[in-house]
């Protein structure tokens, strides 16, 4: 579609108005576009977490005397790798910029330390009675398996002794 002011070049723009109930659309190359003041480039807005990431990164690589240090030592992340994904390399990354994440931390969730429930790891007792209930378990379905019902009952009696 050519352009409708010069009718020489492609039109790109496509402005549609509306006057007294009517509907007008005027198509209009780039040059012809910027001559009536219509902006022909539209710049992509800018994220603040990008923006926040980016200052973060300054303060890091400014409180360890420039770019040296940014980059993980396991898998090669940089500061400018996780702005732009938002996500780490590897577990090492969090060792290697702790520093940027503390502040990272502080400055979006107001404190570097976490205030909620902590994570209770089973005790060792439940872990190895588990264990050792599962192990009944497999056992007594091979011996069901193989039709040896005195060592079944003698396994279904310990499972339920420990149940």
């Amino acid at each position: 579609m050519l352009c409708d002011s010069c009718h020489e070049r492609d039109a790109v723009v496509h402005l549609t108005t509306i006057e007294n109930n009517a509907v007008h659309q005027l198509h209009l190359c780039e040059r012809c576009a910027a001559e009536r003041g219509v902006e022909t480039t539209v710049a992509t807005p800018k994220h603040p977490l990008g923006e926040f990431l980016h200052d973060v990164h300054q303060q890091v690589a400014t409180s360890r005397g420039g770019s040296e240090g940014l980059r993980c030592s396991f898998c090669n992340t940089t500061m400018a790798d996780f702005r732009a994904t938002g996500r780490w390399g590897c577990a090492r990354c969090y060792t290697n910029f702790e520093v940027g994440i503390r502040e990272l931390l502080r400055r979006v969730q107001g404190s570097h330390r976490h205030a909620g429930r902590a994570y209770q790891p089973p005790m060792s007792e439940e872990l190895e009675r588990a264990s050792v209930l599962g192990e009944l378990k497999d056992r007594l379905r091979r011996a069901i398996e193989s039709e040896q019902f005195e060592l079944a009952a003698d396994l279904r009696d310990r499972i339920r002794v420990m149940e």
